[in-house]
C-alpha cells in the first residue's frame, strides 16, 4: 500500500474520538490539518510524539493549524492517553484501520527482526481546501511542531 503524496486531495473520514464524539474531516473544512497517524497510545515514542504537539499546541494554533492523531487503539485507550498526558487534541480509534489505510500508512514494516502489518509513523499537513500539501515520513519526535512549521514555511 502506498502512502498518499503531497498534492492529492486529503481522503474524506469519519471516527470517533476519546471523547466518543464523531469526528470527520470535512469538519475542517477551509481550516489547516495536522493529521498524525501513530502506531500506539502510552509507548516511549508516540507518548513523546503526542506530547512534543501537546507542547507546542498553542504555537501550532497561532499558525493556523488544527491537530488531530489517529491509530488503531480504541476509544478507551485514547482517553487513558488523552487524561495521563493532558492531551488538547482529538485522537480518532480506528480500530478497524480504515483511516490509515485510505492515507496508505498501514502497511508491512519491520521492528526487531520481526516482520508484520502495523501503522507507519507519518503525518499529514493539509491545507484550507483539503490538499495535501506534504507528507513527513519519518517524524522528528522531540520536535515535531517545529518540523513541522518549518515544513509548511518551506512550501
Amino acid at each position: 500500500m502506498a502512502i498518499i503524496e503531497a498534492g492529492k486531495k486529503a481522503p474524506a473520514f469519519k471516527g470517533i474520538d476519546q471523547n466518543g464524539n464523531p469526528i470527520a474531516l470535512s469538519d475542517y473544512k477551509g481550516k489547516k490539518v495536522v493529521l498524525y497517524f501513530y502506531p500506539h497510545d502510552d509507548t516511549p515514542t508516540c507518548t513523546e510524539q503526542a506530547c512534543n504537539l501537546r507542547d507546542n499546541y498553542a504555537l501550532l494554533m497561532a499558525h493556523g493549524f488544527h491537530v488531530i492523531g489517529v491509530s488503531e487503539d480504541d476509544v478507551k485507550s485514547h482517553k487513558k492517553f488523552e487524561k495521563k498526558y493532558d492531551l488538547p487534541f482529538p485522537l480518532i480509534a480506528d480500530t478497524k484501520q480504515t483511516i490509515l489505510k485510505k492515507y496508505g500508512v498501514w502497511d508491512w514494516k519491520t521492528f526487531m527482526g520481526n516482520t508484520y502489518i502495523g501503522t507507519h509513523r507519518t503525518t499529514f499537513l493539509i491545507d484550507e481546501k483539503g490538499k495535501i500539501r506534504k507528507v513527513i515520513t519519518r517524524p522528528r519526535n522531540k520536535r515535531h511542531a517545529e518540523e513541522i512549521l518549518e515544513a509548511w514555511n518551506s512550501l
